[in-house]
């Protein structure tokens, strides 16, 4: 396999709102490079990205999918990357392998709530952007209407350097603004075009263009700012200069079209993509901290610096075990070399090193400093781990996954299983950490909770595929709390007599409520020795047992303060055991006198949806118990915030799917616990008793 220097590696990442094009558009782009003698079609299932049976069968994008093909001797590594908010993990964890975000918009429907999320991300990681309108071909395409929405939601930094002549079922032409050419692309999918003058009729729009491409070049650089206003133009190599210089700073974000589908303007792409866009190079060092400490040290991106690399995505597959697929950001990566994984503290030797083409692998003896591969069968080492030089070590920013947004109970279909599950369930977790696992001892459920319905359905299938088990899923119980609104106090005595020695225990006890949050806390206000103080742990025991099993409805009791205040013994019958029984029957009885209630957790929603679905959004969040904090608008769509109890949001994101066609999505977080309504509260309290 040939090796690239690293100025002539370009790293860019596919991203989009689901089904706008991505896996056409990279299919596209390794046909037109020779990479693949022909174009396969998610219809068929015979695409290069979408290669596992899931994708296939479901038609979409599930997980990134590396690509890598070679252009005007360039490599172009490419991400394809998934759509659907339910498989966001993938987008966080892949993006931070990429020096570019290549955002696709649909010429049909414009920005819509996966572009800006896709905006968002990118933004976060500081990554150069790169929009590309797809599309062209459809009925109704909209070049100018889709930049608008773009310019509108993204600003003015969105600079046009190609736009189409003829959009819509004949569309086969491009103006390329930077050359101002047009180019003709021929009928046969092949991607091939011819150059030719630009026809008067376009000729003014052109010109437009052109100028505010040069303009907004100018703009940033004093330089050529000098050029243009003496000179009234820039050659064709200073907007190539310019231009990489902007995009890399994230000044500029080129919009570039096309239709993958049709192989039209994707060459064109290409040759854009090797000559303007950001080699590794040209990405800032990268900055990580000295194990250990927090001290901020960085790495040249150089192939003779010391090595370090990101993994971003870990794999396991049947007969070959887990890949690891990772990005160097400094150094090189040679197999037989001996690493320090800095988050497990452990060295790892690498064995073969693959270039990864789908599901296709190329074994190279070693990779250099910008590139991605991808290792297999390493011991100890997931996604989100930093591998590096032993003599040097680096600890790289961790990939902050999104948190989940569903949650649901799973439970073995057959008795026994339950270890294999949980075991199955890590290393799934291991490989997409989006996904969590918590065995929960309080509700006695294994709880696991994702992206969405479709991200927890693809888990659950792998679940049965790699490990052989089958689960049933449940809703999930309610972490709900029980405490008090009143003060009460009252005895109890603990008198047992059935011959040889008996059992006493008499306790005085006072409770009253605390703060939310607060906890527990117990006062032993014992004068005069009524009770000896050797028994005095053994009430507080009996009561704290009390405190996890709960009493309305068995869920833990909280924000409570106890005072023992008075209660008696016997020199004989009295033990630990009596009293820790006193202890805990006392305070049973005098926490019903104290006007108990059931505590439910709220969680903070945000909703971001067009806002043609705002009313029915927020229809749907107030009867589910949800009280709104407050909207904002945010581009063409309406942020909703609300407050929500967690027992209405139980597939949630599902509901949100249907009620927007597809275009909401949702955030959520805990917020706090708050009283259950009375009604409500009755029947938790009902269904609790029937399970006992």
């Amino acid at each position: 396999m040939k090796e690239y220097s690293v100025d002539k590696i370009r790293n860019i990442g596919l991203v989009s709102h689901g089904s706008v094009g991505k896996t056409s558009l990279a299919e596209a782009m390794l046909f037109s490079a020779g990479r693949i003698n022909r174009i396969g079609t998610i219809e068929e299932g015979t695409t290069v990205s979408d290669c596992n049976s899931d994708e296939i069968s479901r038609k979409i994008s599930i997980s990134s999918s590396i690509l890598t093909c070679e252009w005007k001797s360039h490599k172009i590594n490419i991400i394809d990357l998934p759509g659907y908010t339910d498989f966001l993990g993938e987008v966080k964890g892949s993006l931070r392998a990429v020096d570019t975000a290549v955002i696709l918009l649909s010429a049909q429907s414009g920005v819509e709530v996966g572009t800006e999320l896709a905006f968002q991300i990118a933004a976060e990681y500081k990554l150069p952007r790169m929009f590309y309108i797809t599309r062209l071909d459809k009925e109704h395409a909209n070049f100018e209407t889709t930049l608008e929405s773009a310019r509108k939601r993204f600003g003015t930094s969105i600079a046009v350097v190609a736009f189409p002549v003829n959009q819509g079922e004949n569309f086969n032409q491009i103006v390329d603004v930077i050359k101002m050419k047009l180019l003709t692309f021929s009928d046969d999918r092949s991607g091939k075009y011819t150059e030719s003058e630009i026809p008067a009729d376009v000729k003014d729009k052109a010109d437009e263009y052109h100028a505010a491409l040069m303009e907004a070049i100018s703009e940033n650089d004093e330089s050529l700012l000098d050029i243009f206003c003496e000179v009234g133009e820039l050659t064709h190599e200073q907007i190539i200069t310019g231009l990489q210089e902007q995009i890399a700073r994230g000044a500029i974000f080129p919009l570039l079209c096309g239709s993958a589908t049709q192989n039209i303007g994707v060459q064109s792409m290409l040759s854009f993509i090797t000559e303007a866009l950001p080699s590794p190079q040209q990405r800032p060092a990268v900055e990580g901290v000295k194990p250990g400490t927090t001290n901020v040290i960085t790495r040249e991106i150089k192939p003779d610096a010391p090595m370090s690399a990101l993994v971003f995505k870990t794999v396991s597959e049947a007969h070959v075990g887990e890949l690891s697929f990772f990005r160097i950001f400094s150094g090189t990566i040679k197999s037989g070399m001996e690493v320090l994984n800095t988050n497990k503290k452990d060295t790892e030797k690498i064995g073969q090193i693959f270039i990864m083409n789908g599901k296709d692998r190329s074994e190279v003896g070693q990779l250099g400093v910008g590139d991605i591969g991808a290792f297999v069968k390493l011991k100890n080492t997931h996604t989100g781990d930093t591998l590096c030089d032993k003599r040097d070590p680096i600890l790289l920013p961790e990939i902050v996954f999104p948190s989940p947004v569903i949650r649901v109970a799973v439970k073995p279909k057959t008795k026994g299983d339950e270890e294999k599950v949980s075991t199955g369930l890590s290393v799934l977790h291991d490989e997409d950490p989006s996904f969590n696992v918590n065995i929960d001892s309080e509700l006695k459920q294994i709880i696991v909770s994702g992206q969405g319905e479709l991200h927890l359905d693809i888990v659950i299938k792998r679940l049965k595929d790699k490990f052989g088990v089958d689960v049933e899923l449940k809703e999930p119980k309610i972490p709900y709390r029980e405490t008090i609104k009143g003060n009460a106090e009252g005895e109890y005595k603990h008198k047992k007599q059935s011959g040889g020695r008996g059992q006493y225990g008499h306790v005085h006890l006072r409770i009253e409520p605390l703060e939310r949050g607060s906890g527990f806390e117990f006062v032993d206000a014992i004068v005069g020795g009524v009770i000896p103080g050797k028994y005095i742990p053994a009430v507080e025991k009996g009561i704290r047992e009390v405190l996890e099993d709960g009493i309305l409805a068995g869920h833990k009791v909280v924000d409570v303060k106890v005072t023992l205040f008075f209660g008696s013994f016997h020199t004989v019958d009295s033990s630990d055991m009596a009293f820790k029984i006193a202890g805990s029957m006392c305070f049973k009885k005098v926490f019903m006198d104290a006007k108990p209630i059931l505590l439910e957790p709220i969680y903070d929603i945000e909703v971001q949806v067009p806002e043609e679905y705002m009313g029915d959004v927020m229809g749907d969040l107030s009867s589910r118990r949800g009280k709104i904090q407050g909207m904002e608008a945010e581009g063409g769509f309406q942020v909703i915030r609300a407050k929500v109890p967690l027992a209405e949001l139980y597939k949630y994101s599902t509901a949100l799917r249907s009620m927007t066609q597809g275009r909401g999505l949702h955030r959520r977080k805990f917020s706090h616990y708050e009283e259950v309504p009375h009604d409500v509260a009755e029947k938790v309290i009902a269904e609790a008793k029937e399970e006992e």
